[in-house]
């Protein structure tokens, strides 16, 4: 390509010395997520995984994808960048573990207006945190630059991750029985769901600024918003190793009533005890100040309980203290009972 045709490329918006100085600056920071099984460096037109097939009898890939929603519009209003890839690779490998899958490798798509090469290393290196924290290596990505679609700096991500499971171990609920207890692992905060109705409550509703101290919440409002959602993979895999898991529900967007069913078989439903944990204050500070009801904060978000494990009743003892050695923090939040009809129901007292 001529000079003068890059020039034009540039005057139409898209810088693509930019893009692969970018590309070059991050190298480090994905090779420090590989984990075995990872061939090939980043700059090619495609990333190769090796399976250990000694491992697996059977081995099943599990796939999900997901975004992070208008979080990211809570990000550019802190103008901090860093933790918002935490909460892109959570949302995907928080789900593949739900099948009992291990994560192996994980792709980002990250799509902005104009590149700006200090917000996209900070975006890069929490999904590379991420990715540590899951154990899950990052191989590649897409970085597009589309002026007249995105305005200057406004940016979207989504994630991609494959993870394995042996086809015997896999778990979807059709285990789960009535009497089956649900212990429930604690949140650390919003996670990456419901933003569109915080953000109107806080900044539209309550007339607040991302710089607001909010007194019952001992922070910030921003840095509330913006706590990373917890990625429980290790832990949960460490549970799947010693105990029989019968069933295990992400707990996003939908909350409560619409996740929990997702996993019943037919003719159960569950009972949530909403006293069982302490709902953390920017449930009830989003609450108050919205006039939301209980019943779709329930359906909306997390209400402090992330991910939840359902397990026959005498080892939820043996369960729960193994958690916590883990630094998880569980509840024991309900349980399974016969369905008054043919659809799986959530009760919630």
């Amino acid at each position: 390509m001529t000079d003068k045709q890059k020039s034009k490329y540039l005057e139409a918006g898209v810088d693509i010395d930019k893009g692969n100085a970018f590309v070059k600056s991050i190298k480090d920071i994905i090779s420090a997520t590989h984990q075995r099984g990872v061939i090939n460096e980043i700059g090619g037109f495609s990333s190769l995984f090796s399976i250990d097939k000694d491992r697996y009898e059977s081995p099943v890939l599990v796939s999900s994808t997901d975004g992070v929603g208008t979080k990211l519009a809570v990000a550019a209003l802190c103008q901090k960048h860093d933790t918002i890839g935490i909460d892109l690779v959570a949302m995907c490998v928080n789900d593949i573990i739900v099948s009992g899958a291990k994560p192996l490798f994980f792709l980002d798509y990250f799509a902005v207006g104009r590149l700006d090469l200090a917000i996209a290393q900070d975006i890069i290196k929490g999904i590379a945190a991420g990715c540590i924290q899951a154990k899950c290596s990052l191989v590649g990505g897409e970085t597009a630059e589309m002026p007249g679609l995105y305005k200057g700096g406004d940016y979207d991500l989504a994630g991609f991750v494959t993870g394995i499971v042996d086809r015997k171990n896999i778990i979807d609920g059709s285990d789960i029985r009535v009497g089956n207890k649900i212990i429930g692992l604690a949140s650390n905060g919003l996670h990456s769901n419901g933003f569109s109705l915080v953000r109107k409550v806080c900044f539209s509703d309550a007339g607040l600024s991302v710089n607001s101290f909010i007194e019952e919440l001992g922070s910030t409002l921003g840095e509330e918003l913006l706590r990373p959602t917890r990625i429980y993979v290790q832990s949960v895999l460490n549970v799947l190793k010693n105990y029989k898991v019968n069933g295990m529900i992400h707990n996003t967007g939908g909350g409560f009533y619409d996740n929990i069913p997702r996993v019943l078989p037919t003719g159960c439903s569950a009972e949530i005890n909403k006293a069982a944990w302490k709902i953390p204050p920017v449930f009830t500070f989003l609450a108050r100040n919205g006039s939301i009801t209980e019943e779709e904060m329930f359906r909306t978000f997390n209400m402090g309980i992330g991910y939840m494990v359902i397990v026959k009743e005498e080892i939820v003892n043996d369960i729960m203290r193994h958690l916590e050695a883990l630094g998880e923090t569980p509840y024991l939040i309900g349980e399974v009972v016969p369905s008054v009809n043919e659809e799986s129901e959530v009760m919630i007292s």
